[in-house]
């Protein structure tokens, strides 16, 4: 079993306080505080790196899903924008939204939709993130450039 982990210290008040974020690997340690993650300060926040985390695992998922059905991808990048929104039950991660650019050669748009769908249903960020109420993906297939 494989096990990732991160560090968050935070000191101080919720508004007032700041912390440090910190990824097991050490590949990123940064800043995090109440306007980094409810207005436009500056530093992180958990949904930012939520954000990351989804983007990365649904362009792993969809190279996997396009090489098992034969299609190789040249290149795929993913944004995810994470909503955070107000509820009754307090702030909230309201939507997700994919939007995935994908160069495969010799693959139907159609096909390519198919495919995109179930890497989003199947990756493993998605599947963590199942209660959020709502999780869109748009998906756009570049025309693979000629000569490669």
């Amino acid at each position: 079993m494989t096990i990732r982990e991160a560090l968050a210290k935070w000191q101080g008040t919720l508004k007032e306080g700041s912390g440090r974020l910190r990824l097991g690997s050490g590949v990123f340690e940064g800043a995090y505080s109440f306007p980094s993650r409810f207005e436009n300060g500056p530093g992180t926040n958990p949904e930012e790196l939520i954000a990351a985390a989804h983007a990365g695992c649904f362009s792993m998922a969809l190279s996997a899903i396009l090489r098992n059905a034969n299609h190789v991808p040249t290149s795929i990048s993913t944004v995810a924008k994470v909503h955070l929104g107000a509820t009754a039950a307090g702030p909230t991660i309201t939507r997700i939204e994919l939007e995935t650019e994908a160069e495969v050669a010799g693959l139907a748009e159609g096909e390519f939709e198919r495919l995109a769908q179930s890497a989003k249903a199947g990756c493993l960020v998605s599947r963590a993130l199942a209660g959020v109420s709502q999780i869109t993906l748009k998906a756009t297939l570049v025309e693979a450039t000629k000569g490669q």
